[in-house]
């Protein structure tokens, strides 16, 4: 892979791949055919998932434990070609061990008995059409079978052929991959008088006439009741557990927008050119903000945002004409070329004087002349294209289904990462001149929840009326360079590998010029550890390496006149297949690439054997120390021990780079099973709501306060706080000492600080609510944490347990760390600073009483 996957990636592909080994071994043992799905949100990465699925299917993958399938087929399934051509673009883009020639799009001219193992085939619906060149010649099932085959000229198989004999060859396994797999799922009509006849993707699953079913079907939808519902009546296949990727987990992971802003008339009226002016104002604003950026962060901060200018189905095109003149009057440096369209009509269409030319959508995102888009509602499924960040909506108030599926293909990510401290270039703009507060109310509810009807996704926020805030001008340098020493956790990983991670940071700093031959280095540091284990566990190797030399096993003997039986153990010799078996399993263990350059390094000291029988005794004896269980946890910890020191010593080297290296290095930082501390990065813009919509659909102006870090230009803050919130900022803020606050953001932003905590077996964040800066006895300025949370949350006690691991590691950074909650009428606070307390804390199995025991009143 050319990517590091994600934490909620990397769990995904192991899933999925552990449901393909089942399949596979059952289809090839007991004929059973199985389905599942891979469930995830539009901007998940699912091709990215699919890229390292079909390499460790197609080549193994020791990360997963995960033996290459050598008969593997893959048949990927859509019925939109142009679908499968930005799928096939994304996996060349992502994958590295897949060839171009290993990703064949079936044309009409296709002509093979079978498809080849280790190859992707990409095929849509249109293909499999009773008209298609590719069938022709099939005889259906309904038909004549008596009647002779009339094949094309040049065709000796159809692909209904291809498909046939692939299923049957006892070396060949083949696996339908259904993108959108919920789609052209539903039965055509009557056919005959004999009731519906099966869809085409359901023939392809089930089988019809002489072709059998796939035997493994793994459908990519949007939710699992899509594909639940999709799968209802498929005949005679099992279900294995469907993957499901948590959408919460994809939108903290910054591959996904933040911030969705919509503006509407605050009047009835007609507000078509008001608010296409104000979208190209926008478009504009965003084109010089990524410009600033881009000059800032270098060639891997250039983006070139576009306009989606969504239009009705049956759009008047003189409307548009005048519309298109009014973006050019607004933004008269804007070429006439930087206009294109997606409409059915694949053709160049009129708009009054402009001449406007089709744009395939697959090609959009990297066609940068393209600045603003004409589009109806077709692209709203299977396309994506991060550089659309503002969308003006012709379309009437009714629609509210298109527009928020469009915008939820809108939320990706340019540069697949979150932008440190910019909210603005973390948020999609969308205009709708034809809605009102009323009908906007259930677009911001779909869009809260990823379109997709589930519970809010936190740090998702959908803002009607917002104000941009900046570093507050009344907050001294001193508070923000405060601000700089706290310490941020990251999330730590289930499945930490500390030498890859150690490897990867070597690649990186290598890169960068800060040590010279770091992997080099990395790996002579590696192989001391591993030569002291030789050492250290002497015996322990020696019997491991004669258990990897001989094969035990028993030889039965049975007397067929008196049918007893006897066993008689025997003792053979290793050949070089089951060495090199023995080796892969120690790889696994230590990883490939260590495993290598240790082996060359045995081999080295060998100057007297021949090279060939050197490598042999240097791979049996990596085998061997694969077997001794303690090394392979000293040799994770010497990695841990030297990648945290490399990243300590070079870290302000690191700060000083720009945003995409620093992003690197934070996700090397990540790659590890305790949490890291991580700096936190200051806030340049923020985009704040400034009014609370009712449920009715009105607006309230939100209280404003003094003092915080970020501001509008008078410095003032909006900001809705509940009760106890609002109680513990009037208690700070009126202290003596106090100087300036913080509202924790409650996103995983780099702006944010978070505290790892564990709960229920798994690792999580919490984001305390507020940072409080004062002056402390001495003059200095001091930080205090101080976070609200109520007691009889499920959460509350691991949570505080959480607070309370952080202030033994990082309390020195912190004047006070105090958890409140409300007790009976009195506020209470848990001093997580005293010792007692944290050991009680601790100590607790359940949060009740607590605060009573161990508290203190808060005042």
């Amino acid at each position: 892979m050319k990517f590091t996957l994600h934490d909620y990636q990397d769990d995904a592909v192991r899933d999925v791949l552990n449901n393909l080994k089942k399949a596979g071994r059952r289809w090839h043992e007991d004929a059973d055919k199985h389905a599942f799905s891979l469930t995830a949100a539009t901007g998940a990465g699912k091709t990215v998932m699919a890229a390292a699925i079909f390499e460790a299917l197609f080549h193994g993958d020791d990360d997963y434990d995960f033996e290459p399938d050598p008969g593997a087929v893959v048949l990927w399934f859509s019925d939109d070609p142009s679908l499968n051509e930005q799928s096939r673009y994304r996996l060349m883009e992502t994958a590295d061990r897949l060839n171009l020639t290993d990703l064949v799009v079936v044309d009409n001219s296709f002509n093979c008995e079978k498809f080849e193992t280790g190859k992707v085939y990409f095929l849509n619906t249109q293909k499999l059409g009773k008209n298609s060149l590719l069938v022709r010649g099939h005889v259906d099932a309904e038909e004549d079978s008596s009647a002779p085959r009339r094949m094309p000229d040049l065709r000796s198989f159809t692909i209904w052929d291809t498909i046939r004999n692939t299923i049957e060859d006892p070396e060949s396994s083949l696996y339908l991959v259904l993108d959108e797999a919920h789609r052209g799922m539903r039965e055509n009509g009557s056919r005959n008088g004999q009731g519906s006849r099966p869809t085409i993707v359901k023939q392809l699953i089930n089988g019809f006439g002489s072709v059998p079913s796939v035997p493994v079907v793994l459908g990519i939808s949007a939710t699992v009741e899509r594909f639940d519902e999709a799968m209802k009546g498929m005949e005679g296949r099992a279900t294995l557990p469907n993957v499901v990727v948590d959408p919460a987990k994809v939108q903290a992971s910054g591959l996904l927008k933040d911030t969705i802003i919509l503006e509407i008339p605050d009047e009835v009226g007609s507000f078509d050119t008001v608010l296409l002016r104000r979208g190209t104002d926008k478009l504009k604003e965003k084109s010089e903000a990524w410009a600033e950026y881009g000059v800032q962060q270098g060639s891997s901060g250039a983006v070139l945002p576009l306009m989606v200018f969504q239009v009705p189905n049956t759009p008047d095109h003189d409307e548009i004409g005048v519309a298109l003149e009014t973006i050019f009057e607004r933004w008269p440096e804007l070429s006439e070329d930087s206009v294109a369209h997606v409409f059915g009509e694949h053709s160049k269409q009129t708009f009054g004087a402009f001449e406007v030319p089709y744009i395939p959508p697959e090609r959009v995102q990297e066609t940068e002349s393209v600045r603003i888009l004409l589009a109806k509602d077709a692209i709203s499924t299977g396309w994506d294209c991060p550089r659309a960040e503002v969308m003006v909506s012709f379309r009437a108030a009714t629609d509210r289904t298109h527009i928020t599926q469009l915008l939820g293909r809108m939320v990706r990510s340019p540069l697949a990462s979150r932008i440190p401290g910019n909210e603005n270039l973390n948020a999609v703009d969308c205009l709708l001149p034809h809605f009102d507060k009323k009908n906007v109310n259930s677009v911001v509810d779909s869009l809260m929840s990823g379109g997709e009807g589930d519970e809010d996704l936190p740090g998702r926020r959908v803002l009607t009326k917002p104000i941009t805030l900046k570093p507050n001008e009344h907050i001294d340098e001193a508070v923000w360079e405060k601000f700089d020493q706290l310490p941020s956790q990251s999330l730590p990983k289930k499945q930490p590998r500390p030498i890859k991670r150690l490897t990867l940071l070597a690649h990186e700093l290598a890169a960068d010029g800060l040590v010279a031959e770091a992997g080099d280095v990395a790996h002579k540091e590696m192989h001391k550890v591993l030569d002291g284990a030789r050492v250290r566990y002497e015996e322990e190797i020696t019997n491991a390496r004669k258990d990897v030399l001989e094969v035990e096993g028993k030889t039965v003997r049975v007397d067929v006149a008196t049918n007893d039986s006897t066993f008689d153990d025997f003792l053979e010799a290793s050949d070089l297949a089951v060495i090199e078996d023995a080796y892969r399993r120690a790889c696994r263990i230590i990883s490939p690439d260590l495993a290598r350059t240790y082996s060359e390094h045995l081999a080295a000291d060998m100057p007297d054997a021949d090279p060939e029988d050197a490598l042999i005794e240097a791979h049996t004896i990596v085998a061997a120390i694969g077997l001794v269980e303690n090394v392979s946890g000293q040799l994770e910890q010497e990695a841990d021990t030297l990648a945290n020191k490399w990243l300590d010593d070079y870290r302000v080297s690191i700060r000083g780079m720009d945003h995409s290296r620093q992003q690197v290095y934070r996700n090397i930082m990540e790659m590890s099973g305790d949490p890291v501390d991580l700096g936190l990065v200051r806030p340049e813009i923020w985009v704040q709501a400034s009014f609370a919509r009712e449920a009715d659909g009105s607006e309230t102006k939100l209280p404003e306060f003094q003092g915080h870090l970020m501001s509008d230009a008078d410095g003032k803050f909006p900001s809705e706080f509940k009760g106890w919130e609002q109680h513990v900022i009037a208690t700070e803020t009126a202290r003596d000492d106090h100087v300036a606050w913080y509202r924790n953001p409650d996103k995983a932003s780099q702006d944010s600080l978070g505290i790892a905590y564990k709960m229920g077996g798994d690792n999580k964040i919490v984001r305390p609510d507020f940072v409080f800066f004062s002056k402390g006895n001495d003059g200095n300025l001091v930080a205090d944490i101080v976070d609200p949370h109520g007691d009889y949350l499920a959460d509350a006690l691991p949570k505080l347990k959480g607070l309370a691991i952080y202030a033994e590691s990082c309390g020195d950074v912190f004047r006070r760390i105090d958890a409140v909650s409300k007790v009976g009428e009195e506020f209470m606070v848990l001093d997580l600073k005293n010792s007692d307390v944290r050991g009680h804390v601790l100590a607790a199995s359940e949060i009740s009483g607590l605060y009573e025991s161990h508290g203190s009143i808060y005042v």
